[in-house]
């Protein structure tokens, strides 16, 4: 069987980590390509020749650039079934369902995230931003204890099948945590990110990513 020869526009510690951990579940060869976020590589004419939206992810389909996590992840479940990112639905409402899912990761909390994690991109007082972040961490707890209630009885989102909805929210955790976030009471996403690490697919896409944290130390070395 041919597969489409797949290229994923990666940054380290972004969302580009959820397909990344998606293409390592599938197991089919695939290219990383490095953004360089901070020298806004992004924005370049380059970058923009390939997402004019200017932001990551982007898999590559052959010639066919797709965007958006919600979209890259919906193609690959269809495109791969056997690697089963989603659960196997018996109807068309369980199959939107769990698009909602991954809308909800991307729409809903990943906002929170980042205005958690960046608040300084909205605003440049620095009072403002302290003010966004805490407003955001507010409004982001109710979904966490949510989430933490989910957890308290199975392993992963769908139950006992792991799913790449369970990708989408260990990056979630991990991106909170790394913003300096408290979620200590949540004690059953703490044994969720447990769980999560042990996965040989995601443990070889944290791979990538630190081989590509190292290339850009290189890079900043050599600039000094």
């Amino acid at each position: 069987m041919s597969h489409p020869k797949l290229k994923l526009y990666v940054a380290p510690g972004s969302c580009t980590r959820v397909p990344t951990i998606a293409l390592e579940e599938i197991g089919v060869p695939f290219e990383t390509e490095l953004v360089r976020l901070a020298q806004k590589q992004h924005k370049s004419p380059e970058f923009l020749a390939v997402n004019p939206k200017g932001k990551v992810p982007v898999l590559v389909i052959d010639n066919y650039a797709l965007s958006e996590n919600v979209a890259i992840l919906t193609w690959l479940n269809r495109t791969y079934p056997e690697a089963n990112l989603l659960p196997e639905t018996k109807d068309d409402l369980a199959s939107v369902q769990q698009i909602a899912d991954l809308a909800f990761f991307s729409g809903t909390l990943h906002p929170f995230v980042t205005r958690i994690a960046k608040p300084d991109i909205f605003v440049t007082d620095a009072q403002k931003a302290d003010m966004v972040r805490e407003a955001a961490v507010s409004a982001l707890n109710p979904y966490m204890a949510l989430i933490n209630q989910r957890l308290s009885d199975q392993p992963w989102w769908y139950g006992e099948t792991w799913s790449i909805c369970d990708g989408y929210f260990f990056w979630i955790w991990w991106r909170l945590h790394s913003a300096g976030y408290d979620g200590s009471q949540y004690t059953n996403l703490a044994s969720f990110e447990k769980r999560i690490l042990r996965r040989p697919a995601v443990i070889r896409a944290l791979e990538r990513e630190e081989q590509n944290l190292r290339i850009l130390a290189e890079e900043r070395k050599r600039n000094r």
